[in-house]
């Protein structure tokens, strides 16, 4: 049930559980965020696209279309802020999570508190104008654009985020655990793996299409764009 009140920020609820789905309801509006409920995979793409919700709430195990098919979809058209909230927590669920597009991801069972956390991260308005450039490498973090020399470098939206935060740190050495709470804002029960994965995913774009070095490897500290 969506509040009329345009002002605040609109969350759609993903959640097949009714006792959750409403849990979440009420805390989210009791913090003063307008809310739609939806329990079917289907029918909340329908309401994803067909509507402009500032952040959605999105389970996993769905009836009618799963959550990461769902994510798969609205990705093709829109770039809705996405939390996955799921009792699936393999470390493969959340990487196949994260590479197709959602912004976030937590397990079953879950602290309010740092969901609403996250919530206000994942909602804060962008800083209008900026571009950041470093030689002939420029990213439009408005736009969300990157391009090496004039040409267009297709990325993820994971792959874009870390290029942003190299780019806004550059000539600072960035460890993998700050990179990984800086860009993923999630725990990976210690690993960061996924941190090398996607310097290779940005390489592979970048440095090898262009023969150059952008992203530089630091042993044992982490990685810097000069």
């Amino acid at each position: 049930m969506a509040s009329d009140n345009t002002a605040k920020k609109h969350i759609l609820i993903v959640e097949d559980e009714s006792q959750i789905s409403r849990f979440l309801q009420l805390e989210l509006e009791h913090e003063n965020y307008a809310t739609t409920t939806c329990a079917d995979g289907r029918a909340a793409l329908d309401l994803a696209l067909a509507k402009d919700f500032d952040l959605i709430i999105l389970d996993v195990m769905l009836p009618s279309l799963n959550g990461i098919e769902v994510l798969r979809r609205l990705r093709q058209t829109k770039q809705t802020p996405v939390i996955i909230l799921t009792a699936r927590d393999q470390v493969v669920d959340k990487v196949t999570g994260l590479d197709i597009g959602a912004d976030d991801y937590m397990t079953k069972p879950f602290a309010i508190e740092e969901l609403l956390a996250r919530i206000r991260l994942h909602t804060k308005n962008r800083t209008a104008g900026s571009t950041l450039r470093c030689g002939k490498l420029s990213i439009d973090s408005d736009a969300r654009v990157a391009a090496y020399d004039g040409h267009a470098v297709d990325l993820t939206k994971k792959e874009f985020d870390l290029l942003e935060y190299l780019m806004k740190n550059r000539n600072i050495v960035v460890g993998r655990e700050k990179l990984l709470d800086a860009v993923w804002g999630f725990d990976f029960y210690g690993s960061t793996n996924v941190v090398d994965v996607y310097v290779r995913y940005l390489r592979s774009k970048i440095d090898d299409v262009y023969g150059v070095t952008v992203i530089e490897t630091v042993r044992g500290a982490g990685y810097v764009i000069r």
